[in-house]
């Protein structure tokens, strides 16, 4: 049985060289995201890159008059912190905490060592995966805008439901009208109808602040090209998600060392 919390619950992490992986193991630290959290201001120096894993991460967009919306979403496929990889040192966006979790995070200067190793901005194992994530990210970006522009607040709903769910191990969301309105650039009154559409349809049930996703397979039916498009480019490049991740012995050792120092992290019934 695998640890309670490991760093392969990140697909990013999982998706790395064994042997890349087991140089940052150890400085990867476990953290608690709090909901609305914020990891970094826009245009803020990044002290930390995250890898979050039962948390999801919203990247905004902020405009001068305050107004935002959201560019992208990480969970656990990803990580928070992308421009160090391409060699810069801020988050030209805000990266606040949309579901409260967990997840791993990572010295900035750390990160750097290990892109910067022999070898490892030129042909490093560990760059090339990390640029993958950055191209199935960019991507995400992208089809984000176009969706945001040519599809109805109904279609644009459906996708960022699907997406949280795919980053979430449950049907139940807590998330407010409201902050769905702000993240999707739209006014409240559009998500109140287009969720009043998809509860009338037995799609959802939404009450309070939580919403139960009843029937995916509705949504999917409803929803728009785009989810499906951001999906398979983040399989194509990092992977199959329903592939078993393995353990490497280093890591499940420094797991084991890690719990005998009483965090309680680690689950004994292996």
């Amino acid at each position: 049985m695998l640890a309670l919390h490991n760093p392969i619950q990140n697909r990013l992490l999982a998706a790395l060289p064994k042997a890349e992986l087991e140089r940052i193991e150890p400085a990867l630290e476990l953290v608690t995201m709090k909901l609305g959290e914020v990891l970094c201001e826009s245009g803020g120096k990044i002290q930390y890159v995250y890898f979050p894993t039962t948390s999801i991460v919203s990247i905004h967009y902020v405009m001068e008059n305050g107004a935002s919306a959201e560019s992208a979403g990480v969970g656990n496929e990803g990580m928070v912190g992308v421009p160090l990889i391409t060699g810069g040192d801020t988050m030209p966006s805000l990266a606040v905490v949309q579901t409260a979790g967990q997840g791993y995070r990572l010295k900035a200067q750390v990160m750097r060592d290990a892109l910067t190793r022999a070898g490892g901005r030129r042909n490093g194992k560990m760059q090339y995966v990390l640029l993958r994530y950055a191209q199935a990210l960019m991507t995400q970006m992208s089809q984000m805008a176009a969706c945001n522009r040519h599809h109805t607040v109904d279609q644009q709903l459906c996708r960022w439901l699907l997406l949280t769910l795919d980053r979430l191990s449950s049907n139940e969301l807590t998330m407010t009208q409201e902050l769905i309105a702000s993240m999707l650039g739209v006014r409240r009154e559009g998500i109140t109808e287009a969720a009043g559409k998809l509860q009338q349809a037995g799609y959802i049930r939404y009450r309070r602040g939580h919403i139960t996703v009843l029937d995916r397979a509705g949504l999917q039916a409803n929803v728009c090209e785009c989810y499906e498009v951001v999906k398979k480019e983040y399989d194509r490049l990092l992977g199959n998600p329903t592939q078993p991740a393995t353990i490497s012995a280093v890591t499940e050792k420094n797991l084991r060392r890690k719990a005998g120092s009483g965090n309680g992290l680690y689950s004994s019934n292996l």
